[in-house]
């Protein structure tokens, strides 16, 4: 430290002790005023009347005099002045200076008066005002020192210079050892205080510290959260902006493959659905990492029979197996698991799209077998198998197996997320994930869900599914409701090519407008997009078209170009399937072909 540079901790250092003195102030007035009025009682009889008022005038003023200051000094206090802080100090040494000369001047003008017990007692009550000093003054060795002085060295000359008074010489002594005693007391007392004070003062920076590291931090944590969340709105928004070309481009290239029978034409058509489909992958993929490292992936576990979902994995695979030759098998439908059925619906998505992808010959096979109070899910292959060097690393994020032979184009779709997307959903589940392989022979991944128990919902049967290869709508009726013009289009093109009678509207309001004309029929489906203008979406439009057939159940899709979530559960409310942009035209076909299958099983059951 430079010389003349203040210490820093010297100011809170020297306010600490300025407090300690004023709480200690009132103790030592209360001392003071005990002790003046216990040595004029005591002394009343025997003293000189004009020396003991004055004597007393003189305590009293003293006294007044150090009540006023303190009432200073709570002023300066209440203000926060540490100029008239340290001013007060000076005033305040001062003043006990003077009342210890005060007490020390008892002595001599005391002694020597009454009897043996009166002296005593005078010694007695001037030792105790030096032992209220040492608490008082602990953090002020030379103001200590200079009031012991004053008080006592006064004493001991008197008692030493009495010849009258047998034993003198000894009181003196014992006077003496007193006084080193309380110069002892003090200096400890001291010491004490001032490392209570240092410690003090190294907490109170170190609690300062902390606060502000915490302050940094949780402003730090914020400004996280805050980037965190745009970033997952930007790509949702992002992801729902650039589906709805990639939805469009899907329908005009399935409608321009039924209006022409020209192969090339249909192989430029697959070429083109391969590249929407490897788009779509690598947006869900992208939201979906997003949404788990932002903690927006609640886990709602509930008995759930497998007999639905493989009925789903069956919809939305089983064209992609049937186009790549393979056989698409599940086996355990009837089993019953305790799980997210949206979180396990989207695992096995992931496993048996991988599957399938890097499975040439043979099939796939998705099982489910009992263990003890456990269910063992399985999704089997008879792919290229994985290497044991690379087992450790596949559901590492942006990694992707290398084979023994090169890649083919599809099966080098993605961004290597799809298993690490499982494994972070399994996780979130508490669900143990394992892999086993061979090179040649395929894989098999295993995830481990608590059995769950069977319920009347689960037991009702499930309604028949058609197969959506070589749908016809031929006298269906179709309304769509879509505010995108080109997928729009797209739509009306591509269900027409399909052989149905199409409504399609760009609003709620156009839809109002057609209701009230009468329209002819019911429609059989509606299809309609989440997002709407004017603020409204497509469970307004549904909701709508139901309530003018109210005796009928109309069968529903809702297509949405964002992936958020929330939608399963309105799903479920409002009695639709969801389909996310961009839509394939085989998953449109067959989501199709599902919707009209539960309707007419229903009309049937009636």
């Amino acid at each position: 430290m430079k010389a003349g540079a203040p210490d820093r901790r010297r100011v809170p250092r020297e306010v600490d002790h300025l407090r300690a003195l004023a709480v200690q102030t009132p103790a030592s007035l209360a001392g003071n005023a005990v002790g003046l009025v216990l040595l004029g009682a005591i002394f009343w009889p025997w003293a000189d009347r004009r020396a003991m008022l004055a004597w007393l005038g003189c305590g009293g003023s003293l006294w007044l005099l150090r009540l006023a200051h303190h009432w200073r000094y709570r002023n300066a206090a209440e203000h926060d002045d540490d100029a008239a802080l340290h001013g007060w100090r000076k005033g305040w040494r001062a003043l006990v200076v003077a009342q210890g000369a005060m007490w020390g001047v008892a002595v001599w003008l005391f002694w020597g008066l009454g009897e043996p017990y009166h002296r005593l007692a005078l010694l007695l009550v001037v030792y105790s005002y030096c032992l209220g000093a040492v608490q008082l003054l602990a953090g002020q060795w030379r103001l200590f020192l200079a009031l012991a002085g004053i008080v006592l060295l006064p004493a001991i000359v008197r008692v030493a210079s009495d010849a009258s008074q047998p034993w003198h010489w000894q009181m003196a002594g014992v006077m003496l050892l007193l006084f080193v005693l309380a110069l002892v007391m003090g200096r400890t007392a001291g010491t004490a205080l001032r490392q209570a004070i240092e410690l003090k003062t190294r907490t109170d920076e170190i609690a300062m510290q902390l606060r502000i590291g915490k302050a940094e931090a949780e402003a730090a944590r914020r400004a996280a959260e805050a980037a965190s969340q745009a970033k997952t709105q930007f790509f949702a928004a992002a992801s729902h902006d650039l589906r709805q070309p990639l939805h469009a481009m899907g329908l005009f290239a399935e409608a321009l493959r039924q209006r022409s029978r020209d192969p090339e034409v249909a192989s430029l058509v697959h070429s083109i659905n391969e590249s929407v489909d490897a788009l779509e992958g690598l947006f869900g993929e992208l939201l979906d990492i997003t949404r788990i490292d932002t903690g927006a992936v609640e886990v709602r576990a509930e008995p759930l029979r497998l007999r639905e979902l493989f009925a789903r994995l069956r919809l939305h695979f089983e064209p992609l197996a049937f186009e790549k030759g393979l056989q698409l098998t599940l086996r355990g439908g009837d089993r019953v698991v305790r799980a997210d059925p949206v979180l396990l619906e989207r695992i096995l998505r992931n496993l048996v799209s991988n599957a399938l992808r890097y499975t040439d010959d043979g099939g796939v096979l998705v099982g489910a077998r009992a263990r003890g109070e456990r269910v063992l899910l399985q999704v089997w292959d008879s792919g290229i198998g994985i290497a044991e060097a690379s087992l450790p690393h596949i559901f590492d994020e942006f990694y992707q197996v290398q084979g023994p032979r090169p890649l083919a184009p599809q099966q080098r779709k993605g961004l290597g997320l799809g298993l690490a997307i499982v494994k972070r959903l399994a996780a979130l589940m508490e669900a143990p994930l394992a892999v086993r392989s061979r090179v040649g022979h395929g894989s098999v991944l295993e995830l481990e869900l608590p059995a769950g128990k069977v319920t009347r919902s689960l037991d009702a049967p499930a309604a028949g599914i058609r197969a959506p290869i070589g749908l016809a709508l031929d006298g269906r009726l179709v309304l769509v409701v879509e505010d995108e013009a080109a997928v729009r289009e797209g739509l009306v093109v591509l269900l027409q090519a399909w052989g149905a009678d199409v409504l399609a509207f760009e609003a709620v309001d156009a839809v109002q407008a057609w209701l009230a004309e009468p329209p002819p029929r019911a429609p059989d489906l509606l299809l309609v997009d989440y997002r709407l203008p004017d603020g409204h979406t497509g469970i307004d439009a549904l909701a709508l078209v139901r309530a003018h057939w109210s005796g009928s159940t109309l069968p529903a899709v809702v297509i949405t170009g964002s992936t958020m979530g929330g939608h399963e559960a309105q799903a479920e409310q409002h009695d639709y399937h969801l389909l996310t942009k961009p839509v394939l035209p085989a998953r449109l076909r067959a989501m199709i072909a599902y919707k009209l299958g539960l309707r007419q099983g229903s009309q049937a059951a009636d």
